[in-house]
């Protein structure tokens, strides 16, 4: 027998044979049929418990040996589910359930189910007629009665039906249960039609006082009788557990009140609700409880549904939801999450439910709550190609069918495939895969996942396309009025404009028409996460006409996806990056390989420089290929930044070390120039860097602050040697300051010993003169930045060991100096902050900002410079972790310090970005806010949320520089 068993895929034998032992004279047929179904040992045990159950194996056998449909439904049942098994041994007088009748011929009704449910008294007899109508319901499913749509119709209708019982249970408990009435509403998967075989069943409670009761108790009343329905249904007992009871889609979730009265529900969704809340109530309907209340609750609530989608971003809205979704799959679980993962049901939901928020407004025949029904609709509608509605509908049914198999094994809520290869086994025999079941069963999973992750995609823009173009149309009839109304809800501000610029792409047969309809698709979704899509889609129209037919940038767009994503989200996020690639769109030749991205060096970027100013005789030209070489670089870094590839200390040493090269080179080329114009030279020169370059800190909207040092060869008058360094440095600023294509470099040597009022150049003697009689405090703290790093070498270390001793002074600061330091920043703090301007959202001078740091930083170097010698750098984050590392600065301040140095340097480079021109106050129009978080929210998904940690770590920092820099 053993042997037998095994050759008939039984993989326990020993078991199977005591089991058959148990059910007696079982014919060679019975054994053939328990053995086909998809758990045959699984079956058989069960068989053996519900007979011991039952007294004996006569009845149950002579029921099998008897009836034909009677067994085929029962084994297969048993063979699917070993949960149904335990409660037909706790039941075997239900075995019957299962003979043929009419209710299982057909789909039961949901009055057919309030009767059904209406039966039961108590929480005990709750439960069995429960489970016996779910009996029937997997009878009917897994023999295929009923289709899939029908099956979770049922689930759906019999969890109402039980939601009804339940109710009706309490309040024959509740002695007020006539001061409030009291109405369910259906939610989620109960309420689209299309419920699990395990789920949550989600509700909203709805209250009103009954007449004549006061408001207060009648809301306590239905407080209690909602609180105990769904303690009735997730209470475990003997019978088992029914499902949870779900009411955190209720307004403000899990911290509102429990029930709300119609009016406060009203109230609530036209002031406060999200996006997310209205597609929510698109499955809402009528449960159990007062029912005129409930149509009352649809008729208040269904117009805002329809009337969501004109809400501001309301696509990022939704999408946004979804990504959280995502984001809070634990990591293990990603690739096996059959609901929540890439190419799962939501994915499927959230696209028909956009579409039917997008379209359902002007045309009621998409407002059916069940996906599936939605989606032949929005097909039937012209909105979805036949062939990709078709395609998602099979992907559909396919994984919730996979998984009401994995959930109906132990009734268990669970949405994640099984890698154990039984369960595998198990669950293909039960989808009909008789051939290897568990490579089957998987090689379809991940086929229909693919299906679902490209045609998420596909069903929201490409008929965008197709409603503007001479396309293959598969029966779309998608209106230029409705292609605009989609774009409106992408986020788009004009449509008509976009609809333009999509034909502009498209039409025709050439070869890049050909690959902008395969590739436009994708292009407009990535456009539409940002806040500027028509920024986006208009750039990207110019390069591409600006490009033409090139072969690698088309290649590069067909080929390369990751090119192309990186190409959409830079031009809908950055307008300083959008201008530099508009005006030189090679660069996207970068995109696609981060290696590509990585910043050039110093000694790369001279080479560079150099070598194409080389190829000029003339210095005008020599220099527009310098600026040339560091509007490419510019690109590199800023595009690496938008793209979340550097951080903001990373960004500042590559912007230093470009303008820094741009100097070093334009200053050979403007010694050439003397030489060609004006003779021989008569000097040495070096430029030393300061403020933001010299700290190695540059930001993309900084000016390049500098001095410039010279000394007189051998023999030259100081009056000439003078005259030369002013006509070279005059030179330099004039060809770098020069508008044009290039982005300028304006070179603003203020910093210099008398500022405006001194010369432009001194010599290095001057310098020292200058330094040993007039130099006060606050020069001594300029120097603190002070790089000489251009220009001839031994020139530029000598300056350096020049104001080394004025920087880093022996013996620290006098009283008098510090109180000096502090009088000067206390008059910055008072009277240089513009007037209007916000004191805690200023950049720099506003509280907790760059100067407040900045200051604490420089004091602490120029009283302890000469002990430390780490704290003698010109960058701010180093010298704050060198004073933390020598005891000076308490670590945790150093590090709020520093937080909020980076939180705040990167919010300035932000808005360069986005707008193209700098800020010095955090920004306040609605659409530069939304981009400025879209562009370094840090995880934020609103601007909110960054300014609440904006003003948070610059509060904290404002604490730490009022105990280090004013005690």
């Amino acid at each position: 027998m053993p042997v037998v068993l095994s050759r008939l895929g039984f993989r326990d034998t020993q078991r199977a044979t005591a089991d058959l032992a148990v059910l007696g004279d079982c014919s060679d047929d019975l054994v053939t049929q328990i053995a086909s179904v998809a758990d045959p040992d699984t079956c058989l045990a069960s068989l053996a418990r519900i007979a011991e159950a039952d007294g004996g194996c006569e009845r149950l056998v002579g029921l099998l040996e008897s009836d034909d449909e009677l067994r085929l439904r029962l084994l297969i049942v048993l063979g699917t589910s070993e949960a149904l098994g335990d409660f037909l041994a706790r039941h075997p007088e239900y075995v019957t359930d299962v003979a043929a009748d009419e209710l299982l011929r057909r789909p039961a009704t949901l009055d057919e189910y309030r009767a059904w449910m209406l039966q039961a008294t108590d929480s005990a007899s709750l439960r069995v007629q429960y489970h016996r109508a779910l009996l029937r319901i997997a009878a009917r499913d897994l023999t295929a009665v009923t289709s899939f749509v029908e099956s979770s119709g049922e689930l759906a209708d019999l969890a109402i039906a039980t939601l009804d019982a339940a109710l009706r249970i309490v309040a024959a408990e509740e002695p007020k249960s006539d001061a409030a009435r009291l109405a369910i509403m259906a939610m989620g998967k109960t309420g689209g039609h299309e419920l699990n075989y395990v789920s949550d069943v989600d509700v909203i409670f709805v209250y009103e006082p009954a007449e004549g009761a006061d408001d207060t108790e009648a809301m306590n009343v239905a407080t209690r009788m909602a609180s105990a329905v769904m303690r009735l249904c997730r209470e475990h007992t003997r019978e088992g557990t029914i499902w949870e009871v779900d009411a955190n889609l209720r307004p403000e979730g899990k911290n509102g009140p429990l029930v709300r009265s119609l009016n406060s529900h009203v109230a609530y969704y036209e002031k406060w609700a999200s996006t997310w809340e209205f597609q929510a109530l698109l499955k809402a309907r009528y449960a159990a409880g007062d029912e005129d209340l409930a149509q009352r609750y649809l008729d208040a609530l269904s117009p805002m549904v329809w009337s969501a989608s004109n809400r501001p971003n309301f696509v990022a809205d939704v999408r946004a939801m979804r990504k959280r979704v995502v984001d809070n799959i634990p990591h293990a679980d990603r690739d096996r999450q059959l609901k929540l993962g890439s190419g799962g049901l939501r994915d499927v939901e959230f696209a028909v439910q956009m579409l039917q928020l997008v379209h359902g407004r002007g045309d009621t025949e998409l407002r059916s709550p069940t996906t599936l029904l939605a989606l032949h609709a929005l097909t039937e509608g012209g909105y979805v190609g036949r062939r990709d509605g078709a395609a998602l509908e099979d992907a559909y049914e396919f994984l919730r069918t996979l998984e009401h198999r994995i959930q109906l094994f132990r009734l268990k809520r669970t949405h994640i495939v099984p890698e154990d290869p039984e369960d595998l086994r198990r669950i293909g025999r039960s989808m009909g895969y008789r051939h290897s079941p568990v490579d089957s069963l998987v090689k379809e999973w991940q086929a229909h996942r693919r299906v679902v992750s490209r045609l998420h995609e596909k069903l929201f823009y490409r008929p965008l396309l197709d409603a503007v173009a001479s396309l293959p149309t598969e029966g779309l009839r998608l209106t230029q009025s409705a292609a605009e109304q989609r774009l409106a809800a992408l986020g788009f501000v004009d449509p008509v404009g976009a609809m333009k610029h999509i034909e502009a792409l498209t039409s025709g047969v050439s070869r890049r028409a050909a690959i902008q309809q395969s590739l436009l698709p994708a292009m407009l979704a990535w456009f539409a996460e940002s806040p500027d899509p028509d920024g986006g889609l208009l750039a990207f129209r110019t390069i591409s006409e600006e490009l033409g037919e090139s072969h690698w940038y088309l290649r590069k767009l067909r080929d390369e996806g990751v090119g192309a994503e990186q190409l959409a989200r830079l031009l809908s996020s950055s307008k300083y990056v959008t201008g530099l690639i508009v005006r030189a769109p090679d660069v996207v030749a970068l995109l696609g390989d981060d290696a590509e991205l990585v910043p050039h060096d110093l000694d790369r970027l001279s080479t560079e420089m150099e070598l194409a100013a080389r190829r000029h005789s003339v210095p005008d030209a020599a220099v527009r290929a310098i600026r040339r070489v560091r509007r490419r670089e510019l690109a590199r870094v800023a595009m690496a930044d938008v793209l979340g590839l550097l951080d903001i200390a990373a960004v500042g040493e590559a912007l230093t070390a470009i303008n820094t090269a741009t100097l070093q080179a334009t200053l050979a080329v403007a010694m050439t120039a003397y030489e060609q114009e004006k003779g021989p030279l008569a000097v040495r020169m070096a430029i030393v860097l300061m403020g933001r370059l010299g700290g190695h800190e540059t930001g993309y909207g900084s000016d390049a602050d500098v001095m410039f040092v010279h000394e007189p060869l051998e023999g030259v008058a100081d009056a000439d040697a003078s005259k030369c360094a002013l006509w070279i440095a005059q030179k330099l600023r004039q060809q770098l300051g020069a508008a044009g294509d290039d982005p300028p470099l304006q070179v603003d040597a203020d910093l210099r010993p008398e500022g405006k009022n001194g010369p432009l150049v001194r010599s290095l003697s001057s310098y020292a003169a200058y330094y040993e009689k007039w130099s006060d405090t606050w020069e001594a703290q300029a120097l603190l930045r002070a790089d000489a790093a251009v220009g001839d070498p031994d020139l530029c270390r000598r300056f350096t060991e020049l104001i080394d001793p004025l920087r880093y002074p022996e013996g620290g600061l006098s009283e008098s100096q510090v109180r000096e330091i502090r009088r000067i920043k206390a008059r910055v703090d008072a009277e240089r902050l513009p007037r209007g301007a916000n004191p805690n959202t200023h950049l720099k001078l506003g509280r907790g900002g760059l100067a407040d740091i900045e200051w604490t930083a420089q004091l602490l170097q120029l009283e302890y410079a000469h002990e430390h010698p780490a704290l003698r750098t010109t960058r701010t984050i180093a010298a704050i972790d060198a004073a933390a590392e020598a005891g000076l600065l308490d670590r945790g301040d150093a590090d709020i310090l520093i937080e909020s140095w980076r939180m705040v340097s990167r919010i300035r480079n932000g808005v360069v970005l986005l707008r193209a021109k700098s800020a010095e106050s955090m920004v306040e129009a609605p659409d530069d806010r939304a981009g400025l978080a879209h562009l370094i929210g840090d995880g934020a998904d609103r601007f909110e949320e960054l300014m609440d940690r904006y003003l948070k770590i610059t509060r904290q920092a404002r604490k730490v520089v009022e105990r280090v820099f004013w005690d």
